[in-house]
């Protein structure tokens, strides 16, 4: 080989491994610039997490509440006549509940005006404990039409509505909302009954939830009677259960003893709910069973107040009203069918201390003072933080 071909060969080679160096250097540059532009390009921001089913029934009550409220009110500036006490009363419970479920966090650009749809901002952000239970399809922000209530019986009947809406959410909401959607939804059917008795109206559609028949047997181990009620305070279902019959067998010996000093019309009411607690008193027990809950045993007997023994139709008013919370409870501390079945119990016993002129609240079966709910703002005035 000639010098010259072995210094070309030298020189070719240099300039390959020379190339090859530049075009590594570049490919790694560039791979440094592509990864510091995608650094600093900002992401997508993750979709918002949809509230709790618990949170948007919350939410759909408290709208419906607002725009039923605000078309009573209209109502009851436009109109005159028969019915205006009722529709008065109508906008005060309409109020204590919107109060009792408004939240701090919730934005109300003010009080809704009639035929105005609920905004957007009404949902509240702050969220509800996730259910154990399987959650259907979440509630709308409005589940009742837009338009303003025209009259009294319209009125009723819209509310009639969102009394069904707010039981049916009950039925599979956390525990403390259910108890607070289905006294809420109790209070409203009756409202809606006696808002159409006093306009003389048709009463509109019964929304009373079904009562199912409690079944089954224990499948796991019977608890102990000291289980069936906490000893450190902490509330439970074997003690709901306990508390509920108790409760119906005191009211069941009431009834008995109210019998012998009641006539008339009134003996006749007594007899049939008399029978209806001592079926009451039945499912309470079975359904005991059914969660390994020891049944307290009936009492031979139990103390009367005078003053029932005096006026024993106000007595059983007194006595029905106070089985409310024992449903409540029950409420609040069930699942599934024992829930619907408690839910029917709150329902029935507010109807029945109605028939005996016993009020109910604004909240039947929820222990709770109304001073103490936030005040609901005045219109164009959005509420602050603290309420």
């Amino acid at each position: 080989m000639t010098i010259w071909s072995v210094v070309n060969d030298d020189t070719g080679e240099k300039r390959g491994r020379e190339l090859f160096a530049r075009i590594a250097l570049l490919s790694v540059l560039a791979l440094v610039v592509a990864s510091l532009g995608l650094a600093l390009t900002p992401g997508s921001p993750p979709e918002p997490a949809a509230p709790p089913f618990s949170e948007q029934a919350r939410a759909a009550a408290l709208t419906d509440a607002m725009r039923l409220r605000a078309a009573g009110a209209e109502l009851g500036r436009s109109a005159g006549g028969t019915g205006q006490p009722a529709v008065a009363r109508t906008v005060s419970l309409l109020t204590s509940q919107a109060r009792a479920l408004l939240l701090p966090g919730d934005l109300l650009p003010g009080e809704m005006v009639p035929g105005q749809s609920a905004p957007a901002s009404f949902a509240s952000p702050v969220p509800a404990t996730p259910s154990s239970t399987p959650s259907p399809a979440a509630p709308p922000a409005a589940s009742l039409p837009a338009t303003a209530a025209s009259s009294a019986p319209a009125l009723a009947t819209e509310l009639a509505s969102s009394a069904s809406q707010r039981l049916a959410d009950a039925a599979v909401a956390d525990g403390g909302m259910a108890r607070l959607l289905a006294s809420v939804g109790t209070a409203q059917l009756l409202q809606a009954s006696s808002l159409a008795a006093a306009t003389g109206a048709p009463a509109p559609p019964p929304a009373d939830p079904p009562g199912p028949r409690p079944s089954g047997a224990c499948t796991g181990k019977p608890a102990s009677p000291s289980s069936s009620g906490p000893s450190d305070g902490e509330a439970s279902l074997p003690g709901a259960l306990a508390a509920t019959v108790r409760r119906e067998h005191e009211t069941v010996y009431g009834y008995q003893v109210a019998l012998t000093r009641l006539s008339g019309t009134a003996a006749t009411l007594a007899s049939e709910l008399l029978a209806r607690h001592e079926a009451l008193a039945t499912g309470a027990e079975s359904l005991s069973r059914v969660h390994c809950a020891p049944v307290p045993p009936r009492e031979a007997g139990y103390t009367m107040a005078p003053a029932f023994l005096a006026s024993p139709a106000a007595g059983l008013g007194g006595l029905e009203a106070s089985t409310l919370t024992v449903y409540g409870d029950l409420v609040a501390l069930s699942e599934g069918e024992t829930r619907r079945w408690a839910i029917a119990g709150l329902v029935s016993a507010a109807r029945r201390s109605a028939l005996w002129g016993s009020g109910t609240g604004a909240l039947p079966g929820l222990a709770a003072d109304p001073a103490g709910f936030p005040g609901l703002p005045s219109p164009g005035v959005t509420p602050s933080p603290g309420g």
